[in-house]
């Protein structure tokens, strides 16, 4: 509370935590309704639109850190087997899977938004600025930011969310840790342990919830 006293913050988040064991930070998420809120908050019919309809689509359905989604070419890609190569940490590759929604709103975006922000000389990047530059990771968190509380999530959201977001409701749905290990790039197993805490701690809050003889 020390942060809160000194006005850092605006409040003490500590005054949440119901157990010590949550003191570990643990990451924060969306639920699937609000995941598919935000999805389609971006209006998809100007080419910025169609660009960030694809660029949410794709950090949620691929599990992207945001070094890894700016860097992306568009020769990375491989949408007819819904896949495409991600340098990540340390300049590992690493292939990750994308979904029909993702797909599709890269596809327009291809067709339809990319070609009007491409500058005179096409320098490979998929996602492109307004000027058609690389689009920098600074400016997918304040669009994403944006994008968020247009949705109406009250949450603080950034790129990294929508990370912790895919893990967890991949682990959710029953996903083996060494799996989603693999799709995340995490070079130990014991980072991506973190997430099956979120669902622990999930669970718990189902039960406590749902159980007639839990409280």
């Amino acid at each position: 509370g020390e942060l809160a006293n000194q006005g850092d913050i605006p409040s003490d988040p500590t005054t949440t935590l119901s157990t010590a064991r949550t003191a570990r930070r643990l990451p924060t998420f969306l639920d699937v309704e609000e995941a598919d809120e935000l999805m389609s908050t971006p209006t998809a019919t100007t080419p910025a639109g169609l660009r960030d309809r694809a660029m949410l689509e794709v950090l949620y359905a691929a599990g992207l850190r945001v070094s890894e989604l700016t860097g992306l070419d568009v020769v990375d890609l491989d949408l007819a087997q819904h896949q495409a190569r991600v340098t990540g940490k340390g300049s590992k590759q690493r292939i990750v899977m994308m979904g029909s929604h993702a797909i599709a709103a890269i596809a327009k975006y291809l067709h339809d938004g990319r070609p009007h922000l491409q500058a005179r000389r096409d320098n490979g990047a998929l996602f492109l600025n307004r000027d058609g530059g690389r689009l920098t990771p600074r400016s997918v968190q304040k669009l994403v930011k944006t994008y968020a509380l247009e949705a109406g999530i009250e949450a603080s959201v950034h790129p990294h969310t929508l990370r912790h977001s895919f893990a967890t409701h991949l682990l959710e749905g029953g996903a083996d840790v060494r799996v989603v290990q693999e799709l995340l790039g995490h070079a130990s197993v014991a980072t991506t342990q973190l997430y099956t805490l979120v669902t622990a701690d999930a669970v718990r809050e189902a039960w406590a919830t749902a159980h007639p003889r839990a409280l």
